[in-house]
């Protein structure tokens, strides 16, 4: 599973349908929100303490004997990799960390089906600087004797794959976003028919009806190459599939959400759900996104929605600090500010809400995974809010 965005939630669609279905599944996605447990899962569950230390130690005696030492990414793979095998794992969902032809993840042989989401600039230092080498580099997972799925997205990404697909003599099924006609959607949830079927879907958002789309159209691929999946598994997974931080609604007073989105197209979708779900409410954005990334323009798509910003600096070495991005904020006659650490930003937000106002943390998956894991407890500090507290720790606890 290779693209820009999406891969996490596809993946963890196509897991849950194929649970559903009786097989006992691998996924393996990145990075991880609250705990590095949850990157290897088996049906389901994250791999124990116990078992990643003992395959750890493995891998490293392996690694430390080798001239040309593994990178900590090849590392965590050959770990998931030993795991899915010692579980006995009927098929694996493998999401590929960046790019595709050259990540560790495409170490295996051909696999059942090659499936890309929406492709997008992103990581162009690596992938290169324009949609068709990114698409060509995303395209690598695509190999002789398998099947591939592509998201319909930019054309020259659906002409590069289009292309590899023929050089490799692979079918290509390009995702028909004709066959999906959206029926209602809320915060609970949302339902669309495809080919007649109707379906609710957990996950809220305009984009993962399209994200769905390209599920249904993997398991069609799956079922032609012999396996086993009834409708009624299809529907059950799509019902109960939960990700993480992918427009999250942790609480309801305030409206609290939680969005991973870091790049321009996430911003986009992010905007649309605001469009959608939310109209004519004040937003008010908890925000820190890494330098290397094109915050110009997501904050150009999401400035037009927001009461105000809060900053943050997200946990990580590439961290855009939350004081030159209120800076920069400011600077643009938005109203922003910078807060020292995750627990005093989240507390500023909920003192600047009104009752009918939205908080939205969003602009990287380190920020909101601090931010989820925190939340719980300060919230129950800030005890006039505490009455509205509708189960984020249950939420939280839940949905890992």
């Amino acid at each position: 599973m290779a693209g820009s965005n999406g891969k996490g939630s596809i993946c963890a669609m196509l897991d849950a349908i194929l649970r559903k279905a009786g097989y006992r599944t691998g996924l393996y996605t990145s990075p991880y929100i609250q705990d590095f447990t949850e990157r290897i899962q088996v049906n389901g569950e994250c791999i124990s303490g116990e078992a990643l230390a003992r395959i750890t130690e493995h891998v490293r005696t392996l690694a430390e004997e080798m001239d040309d030492h593994p990178s900590h990414f090849e590392l965590i793979t050959a770990i998931a990799m030993v795991y899915f095998v010692e579980q006995k794992c009927d098929i694996v969902v493998l999401e590929v960390g960046m790019g595709g032809e050259l990540d560790s993840t495409n170490v295996i042989d051909s696999p059942e089906a090659a499936v890309i989401s929406n492709i997008g600039l992103e990581h162009t230092e690596y992938l290169g600087d324009t949609i068709e080498k990114i698409a060509a580099t995303k395209g690598g997972i695509i190999k002789s004797g398998c099947n591939a799925v592509c998201y319909d997205g930019l054309p020259e990404a659906t002409e590069t794959i289009r292309k590899i697909c023929l050089q490799k003599g692979v079918p290509l099924t390009s995702v028909d976003f004709s066959r999906l006609t959206p029926v209602s959607q809320s915060l609970d949830g949302q339902i669309f028919i495809w080919d007649k079927t109707e379906y609710f879907l957990s996950l809220l958002g305009p984009h993962q009806l399209h994200n769905a789309a390209a599920v249904l159209e993997t398991i069609e691929v799956l079922r032609e190459r012999g396996f086993s999946i009834p409708a009624e598994a299809v529907k059950e997974g799509l019902r109960c599939v939960r990700w993480p931080a992918r427009f999250e609604k942790i609480c309801s007073k305030p409206l609290f959400i939680l969005d991973g989105g870091h790049n321009p197209q996430g911003a986009d979708a992010l905007a649309e759900c605001i469009r959608t779900l939310l109209p004519e409410k004040n937003i008010i954005f908890l925000i820190g996104i890494l330098a290397d990334k094109d915050y110009t323009n997501v904050l150009a798509t999401l400035m037009p929605f927001t009461k105000e910003f809060i900053c943050l600096t997200p946990p990580n070495d590439r961290a855009l600090d939350a004081k030159d991005l209120a800076g920069y904020l400011t600077l643009r006659g938005i109203k922003a500010k910078a807060c020292p650490d995750i627990g005093s930003g989240i507390r500023t937000a909920l003192d600047a809400a009104g009752p009918d106002d939205v908080i939205i943390a969003f602009g990287s998956l380190y920020l909101v995974g601090a931010i989820r894991t925190i939340f719980p407890e300060v919230y129950r500090d800030h005890s006039s809010l505490y009455s509205g507290l509708e189960s984020a720790e249950r939420t939280i606890s839940d949905r890992l």
